[in-house]
């Protein structure tokens, strides 16, 4: 398959105080050019190989400043020094083409919030008056209602085509919309991730169609756009709160089964009864043997659509992990890590953010992946007829790798969580976004360090158009 292009992650992020830097150098991330990508097909056993990947940059450096509640930190190799370091630098890549212009008091970013499986946006209550109370009205803050309860269970696909409708509906209704970012819980994240896929292919037809709208001003300017735009906007943030990225198969994936093989075996083939296409998609065994599943597909770009480019349209990329205590899903897939890149937190939480321990980026990693070879297919079909313990580990070993080679080509900020304090532990999955503020009211500090990562982007944002 070709490949998808390297993209780095432009997270403004500044540093909390007294902590340090892990994964790389503290200072600015510079900005990089996009190559265009054309649509491949999807992972497969060809033995070609893809063109390499190609990246141009070019640094810029910000100098650090006095840092409020707003400060949120990245750490590096876990020394935890007291200095401070510069915020890293973004750079503007082509704004909106719905105008330069916005009404006086009216929103111009909009903030999509998805729910988490059987949830309905009732879920984000204390999330959305937060989110507004510490935003402004610049924000325009929409709490997703299309997937609601059972209607998560068709599919990922399925719920990603919906969401994706129901946020062209809202862009339509808001003339004054030139922004994008996402904020989804849980399962969530996936029909954020294939939703923006289809909004962002969308977005780029319109282009390549563009004498076929010429009727209106508006969609005039939509195709003059240069850069990947999801649903005719800017993309700003996209953010996910304990989101299984890599699906729940495998060993410690889904927690609630305690790491038993036995139980873990008999997950799989009960998945479609109970969760349906949903299920069979998140323990990797949907489709036909010799066809890569869901979750392979959507780390690429492939002929389903531009996932990874979607991806990379956004300016910050952010997980939200849980280290431990999450019965519904693993740290490992939630952080898009290796077992061998778990490395234990810190246990004191980030000054003013209760529960966040650690703060890391990732940069992009340059990979000819992900692949679905001859024998991920073997393994696909052995664990689809004979679910045995080595048949279904072999066949996880070799996706999971293969989504990673993929979705590492992307940079990402990385939060890591732990409720290990708080009075009730075990419901760390649902305080992640403060399912029910009398119950998962540990989740504050997350919340308040995910508007503040939103606070500093509109900032940085700001200061890129002003120059």
């Amino acid at each position: 398959m070709a490949a998808a292009p390297f993209v780095p992650a432009r997270c403004g992020c500044l540093p909390r105080r007294g902590g340090g830097f892990r994964n790389g150098k503290h200072g600015s991330v510079g900005s990089t050019s996009y190559p265009s990508s054309s649509t491949a097909p999807c992972p497969s056993s060809s033995s070609s190989s893809p063109p390499p990947l190609s990246s141009s940059s070019s640094s810029s450096s910000s100098s650090s400043s006095s840092s409020s509640s707003s400060s949120i930190g990245i750490s590096s190799n876990r020394n935890y020094h007291g200095f401070r370091a510069q915020a890293m630098s973004t750079t503007t890549r082509g704004t909106s083409p719905r105008g330069t212009t916005t009404l006086k008091n009216e929103p111009d970013h909009l903030l999509v919030l998805v729910h988490g499986i059987q949830g309905s946006r009732n879920d984000w209550l204390y999330v959305e008056a937060e989110l507004k109370r510490r935003l402004g009205r610049n924000f325009l803050i929409h709490a997703s209602s299309t997937n609601a309860y059972a209607k998560t269970f068709d599919g990922i696909d399925g719920a990603g085509r919906r969401l994706a409708d129901e946020v062209t509906r809202v862009v339509q209704k808001t003339d004054s919309l030139k922004k994008i970012s996402f904020l989804a819980h849980s399962l969530g994240g996936l029909f954020a991730r294939y939703a923006v896929a289809v909004l962002y292919s969308a977005s780029a037809s319109l282009t390549d169609q563009s004498e076929d709208y010429s009727s209106t001003s508006s969609n005039l300017e939509k195709s003059s756009s240069k850069q990947g735009l999801i649903a005719g906007l800017e993309p700003i943030n996209f953010i996910t709160l304990a989101t299984p990225h890599l699906g729940v198969r495998g060993r410690g994936q889904l927690p609630f089964l305690l790491g038993v093989r036995f139980l873990e075996k008999l997950a799989a083939p009960m998945a479609p009864f109970v969760a349906g296409r949903t299920g069979a998609q998140l323990f990797l065994t949907d489709g036909k043997p010799n066809k890569p599943p869901l979750l392979l597909r959507m780390a690429s770009d492939c002929e389903d659509g531009k996932f990874l480019s979607a991806l990379g349209a956004f300016r910050c990329r952010i997980l939200y992990a849980n280290v431990s205590y999450d019965h519904m899903v693993g740290w490992r897939t939630s952080s898009i890590r290796r077992e061998k890149e778990l490395v234990k937190p810190p246990r004191r939480s980030l000054d003013g953010y209760k529960h966040v321990v650690d703060v890391e980026y990732c940069p992009p990693i340059p990979s000819d992946g992900p692949h679905f070879p001859p024998e991920a297919a073997r393994a696909k079909e052995a664990a689809q007829n004979e679910p045995s313990i080595k048949n279904t580990v072999e066949y996880h070993e070799i996706m999971e790798e293969e989504m990673i080679q993929g979705l590492q080509q992307l940079g990402w900020k990385k939060v890591d969580v732990s409720f290990h304090s708080a009075f009730w532990p075990f419901l760390a999955h649902n305080n992640m976004n403060v399912k029910y503020e009398w119950l998962h009211n540990a989740g504050a500090g997350v919340v308040a360090h995910v508007a503040d990562s939103l606070k500093q982007q509109e900032s940085s944002t700001i200061i890129a158009a002003s120059l």
